[in-house]
């Protein structure tokens, strides 16, 4: 992954966590499992 990728990633991840405050829309713990699934699943590939 290089570091734009990863930038950007973290920009997306942070406006999906952003928007859930805003609008207190109640995905705060869907959002953190997925990610978590998503970081287990990038460091299998590694």
């Amino acid at each position: 992954m290089t570091n734009t990728t990863s930038l950007w990633l973290a920009a997306l991840i942070a406006a999906a966590v952003g928007v859930d405050l805003i609008f207190d829309l109640g995905w705060s713990i869907f959002l953190v499992r997925k990610l978590t699934d998503l970081i287990e699943w990038l460091s299998f590939w590694r």
